[in-house]
């Protein structure tokens, strides 16, 4: 009976780590700074959207560095753009918690909002750029598609997280912080 329930926890543990979120890569400082702001939506969503526009900068050098093969380019933009991704999701994983919470992020949410645009505005340039110079673009092709996805996605959920956020204000829904 023990080993049963001792093979039956590690088949869950096992799956369950299989399953785990996959998050996002972050340096030292961009942590330090995440953790000081854990309690600040205002604070913390803006850090994750000025995170998000240095990976779109850091996959636009990538893209303009005559050094690299296209192969190499290939591949370090998947990585780039995977990056971007992940960040991004931790971003919504984010505003969800906020939401959840009733905080008030209607200022933060107007940010994204913005960068939302923004966003889909670089990556929808890179995927044209990408198709003008009939660049081999299968090593990227479905995070990119992955990506355009969830922006828009994303940003459609945003407006409406702001509308239901004016909406509570009116009713003075919010939790103090």
């Amino acid at each position: 009976m023990k080993i049963r329930l001792l093979a039956f926890l590690t088949l869950a543990m096992l799956v369950g780590s299989l399953y785990a979120q996959h998050h996002a890569e972050l340096n030292p400082l961009e942590e330090d700074a995440l953790r000081d702001s854990a309690m600040e939506p205002d604070q913390r969503l803006k850090l994750y959207l000025k995170f998000a526009r240095d990976r779109l900068d850091k996959l636009e050098q990538v893209r303009a560095d005559p050094k690299l093969t296209p192969k190499d380019r290939a591949t370090v933009t998947h990585d780039r753009l995977q990056d971007f991704l992940d960040l991004y999701d931790e971003l919504n994983d984010n505003v969800d918690t906020f939401i959840d919470r009733k905080n008030d992020i209607r200022k933060p949410l107007k940010a994204v909002i913005e960068a939302d645009a923004e966003f889909q505005k670089r990556l929808k340039a890179l995927a044209d750029s990408a198709a003008a110079a009939k660049e081999d673009v299968r090593a990227y092709e479905f995070v990119l598609s992955s990506t355009l996805d969830t922006l828009n996605d994303s940003a459609t959920d945003h407006q409406q997280l702001l509308q239901d956020q004016e909406e509570m204000a009116k009713h003075k829904q919010f939790t103090k912080q």
